[in-house]
């Protein structure tokens, strides 16, 4: 008997018989357990070799390679009697009434070989026996030698598998894939391990089952190819419950994708309808998009509107449409919930608001309790995430309110110049910015522009601006240069910085007593903090000059009426709160009818942080909106649309300002010799100019004005003394002396010869004020023009 034939009876007695119990080969370890050569053994009955009677049963179910399997006792060649396992299997059965086709081995093993061979053997038959898993081994063309397919619950195989190939074996299952998977390992000897990759492909349409296949080669003790061991392992429930945790976690980053109430439940829908549902609609109180909490009507119904639709248009009802509910999200009597549909409330903290609704086209499998299990956790924590959102919305009102409150009109007019703004609240999560501006009319028909940028987000944010801009107001009241109003700015805004500090480690040393840490703080909490950037602007419509001043903020740009646009040549100082640093200032005549435009950081910055373009944009668009003469509030709209293209990363805000001028025939200035003797012809130069202008009806005042004012600047200061009429949008009358000595109003007691004239001119003019110039001091009063 060629042993090669048959590699895995290496080292076993193994004996060919036909369908008569005869001998036909045998391999040489048979020769050597009987003692006998080959040639002595072929052709004698098997029942020649038995020294008694055999004990024994069948082994496997019918099919290739079942048998018998036993114990027996042979008669040597030497007359010895030797024990021996024996193991009968079939390599071809009898055929209908002819036996002599058939063909068996009869495998023995004899002493501690049989011992180890029975235990193998064992081993064997518990494996094939067991239903945890499929295991099937097949030979080199992948036909069948033995399995336990068929005793699986779920694969419907017939128990009768003689020649069954593997194509056959998975039949009606594509077996294409898998195949292609086997002889690849029968070719390399690379093990296939739980390819789950093919289970989408193994799936027994007869059960609906799940199968994930792994495979080994084999090789007998030569290394030898002779086949392949494949194991067929269930893993439906393990595949459904990895989907359904894979599309909670996919529903939950869903509803949390953006702070937008109305985006989240749009992600959630889009999530639910692929797969799960062919229809997702997700319906939400109207309250939830203005932050507020939603309330039940007096009959304890809900409106809720549906904000989130996915699947085809014609299964799922129009987005925006409303539907009344129960106060527990019930559904209405017309709409009712049946096997392929589930509908789950949007709860949070006790409060409902909102709920979720997803369905299956009746032909495809209803939904399982585990499938509404599922939903409860989805809208559980959807319920969550959507509040989250709802709260930030509240809050981010609250802080664009607050924003807006401490921000001028956005359209003004005053002497010098026409104003508009545009202000556009950030996306991100931390909340609106601390950008600001300013419109601060000053003495002399002059007007100071104010924009800045504060550091940082929020309510805290707001509140710095609203500190910063009451701080600019302050100060540009005491008619500061540019320049010199930044270096006071930057003084308090470091002050301030020192302030938060102490602040910030008293409220840690507070954490620390009562246990709480940084951790503690609500999500996007952020530390106070203080500082920023502001440029400072004063144009003088009479001199037509604008004098700018920068702390780390861009240079405002300019748009002039002959169609040419530029950056004021403005050098920018360091940002608010460094301290100890000079601020310098710029001076730029302006033709009347120039277009200024200040702006924060946010308008100029473009993808990767690129300002440099971004201000090139703004330029081009500045120059094509003012030369075509429109209002600035339309120019600013278009100066910011599409600018940046993106989302919103910061702040954006824009101030334009139309320059205009005083013309020369509305101002009016005299030199004052030093002598008391010239009180009286001003008055008179004055009395003239005012009739001139058609002001007649201010005269009285302005003669007694002038009077006290030329008088005190004679009589304290001495020196030249220049007076000044300006006719804008209020009469302003202007005394400048040589003196750096600022005048106090006080009240004058009954004993007193004088201290009256400053408290007169106070009550009879709109505002008075003082402010220092290079030559000395200017002082000042407006009186309001009659009407017409």
């Amino acid at each position: 008997m060629d042993d090669s034939r048959f590699p895995f009876l290496d080292g076993v007695a193994g004996v060919l018989v036909d369908g008569g119990g005869r001998i036909l080969d045998c391999t040489a370890a048979a020769e050597r357990v009987l003692a006998l050569p080959a040639t002595a053994l072929r052709g004698r009955p098997v029942r020649e070799l038995l020294a008694g009677p055999a004990e024994g049963g069948r082994d496997g179910e019918p099919g290739p390679g079942a048998g018998w399997l036993g114990r027996a006792t042979v008669r040597t060649g030497d007359g010895q009697v030797v024990d021996v396992e024996l193991r009968v299997l079939t390599l071809r059965a009898a055929a209908p009434g002819d036996r002599s086709a058939a063909r068996f081995v009869v495998l023995g093993a004899p002493g501690e070989t049989a011992d180890r061979w029975q235990q193998d053997q064992a081993f064997s038959r518990e494996l094939f026996l067991q239903d945890r898993f499929g295991l099937a081994v097949f030979d080199e063309e992948l036909n069948l030698v033995r399995t336990n397919a068929h005793l699986l619950p779920y694969s419907g195989i017939p128990t009768d598998l003689r020649g069954t190939s593997l194509r056959d074996l998975l039949q009606p299952v594509d077996a294409e894939a898998v195949e292609a998977h086997l002889r690849e390992v029968l070719r390399t000897g690379q093990p296939l391990v739980l390819a789950e990759e093919l289970a989408r492909t193994v799936v027994d349409p007869r059960s609906g089952r799940m199968l994930a296949i792994s495979a080994f080669r084999l090789q007998d003790p030569e290394g030898r190819v002779i086949g392949v061991t494949a194991l067929f392992s269930d893993i439906t429930e393990q595949y459904l419950a990895r989907r359904r945790l894979a599309l909670l976690h996919e529903a939950t980053a869903a509803a949390a994708h953006s702070l937008s109430v109305g985006e989240s439940a749009q992600h959630l829908a889009a999530v639910l309808a692929q797969g799960f549902a062919d229809a997702a609609v997700v319906e939400l109180a109207a309250a939830v998009f203005t932050g507020g909490e939603p309330l039940p009507d007096a009959d304890g119904r809900l409106l809720l509107r549906r904000t989130g639709v996915a699947g085809p248009p014609e299964a799922v009802p129009a987005a925006g449409d409303t539907v009344l509910v129960g106060a527990e999200g019930d559904t209405e009597p017309e709409d009712p919930v049946d096997a392929w549909s589930i509908r789950v409330p949007l709860v949070a903290r006790g409060v409902l608001l909102g709920r979720i609704w997803v369905r299956r086209d009746r032909w495809k499998d209803a939904y399982e309790e585990d499938d509404r299990v599922l939903m409860r956790e989805i809208a559980s924590r959807a319920a969550l995430a959507l509040d989250n959102a709802r709260r930030y919305t509240r809050e981010h009102r609250a802080a664009i309110g607050l924003q807006r409150s401490l921000l001028p009109p956005a359209v003004s007019s005053v002497a010098a110049v026409t104003t508009a703004s545009v202000y556009l609240p950030t996306d991100t999560a931390g909340g609106v910015g601390g950008d600001w501006f300013d419109v601060i009319p000053l003495s002399s028909a002059r007007v100071a522009l104010v924009v800045g940028d504060v550091t940082g987000h929020g309510l805290h944010a707001s509140a710095t601006m609203g500190r910063l801009r009451t701080a600019v107001r302050t100060l540009a009241d005491l008619e500061l240069e540019p320049e010199e109003l930044l270096v006071h700015l930057d003084d308090l805004v470091a002050q301030l910085l020192v302030e938060s500090a102490l602040v910030a480690d008293i409220d840690e040393e507070a954490q620390f007593a009562v246990g709480e840490t940084a951790a503690d703080l609500p999500q996007g909490t952020e530390p106070v903090t203080f500082g920023g950037t502001c440029l400072y602007a004063v144009y003088d419509p009479v001199a037509r000059v604008c004098t700018v001043a920068s702390a780390g903020h861009p240079p405002p740009a300019v748009a002039r009426p002959d169609g040419s646009a530029d950056f004021l040549p403005v050098v920018p100082g360091p940002p608010l709160g460094v301290g100890g640093l000079p601020f310098e200032s710029a001076r730029v005549e302006l033709p009347p009818g120039s277009v200024l435009a200040l702006y924060t950081d946010g308008l100029i910055e473009r993808g990767e942080g690129d300002i440099d373009a971004g201000m090139a944009e703004l330029l081009r668009r500045l120059a094509v909106v003012a030369g075509e003469e429109q209002p600035l509030r339309e120019a600013g709209q278009q100066l910011v649309a599409g600018l940046p293209p993106t989302r919103l990363h910061d702040d954006v805000t824009l101030l334009l300002a139309r320059t205009k001028a005083v013309p020369a025939d509305d101002t009016a200035v005299w030199s004052v010799d030093p002598e008391p003797a010239a009180v009286g012809r001003i008055r008179e130069a004055a009395t003239a100019t005012l009739v001139e202008w058609g002001l007649a009806d201010l005269t009285f005042t302005t003669e007694l004005v002038l009077s006290e004012l030329v008088t005190n600047a004679i009589r304290y200061a001495g020196g030249p003394v220049t007076v000044r009429l300006i006719r804008a949008d209020t009469l302003t009358c202007e005394v400048s002396d040589g003196s750096a000595t600022q005048p106090r109003m006080r009240r004058a007691r009954l004993t007193d010869e004088g201290g009256r004239g400053l408290y007169l001119v106070a009550q009879l003019t709109n505002r008075w004020g003082s402010r220092y110039t290079p030559a000395g001091k200017t002082i000042w009063t407006e009186q309001e023009l009659p009407p017409g």
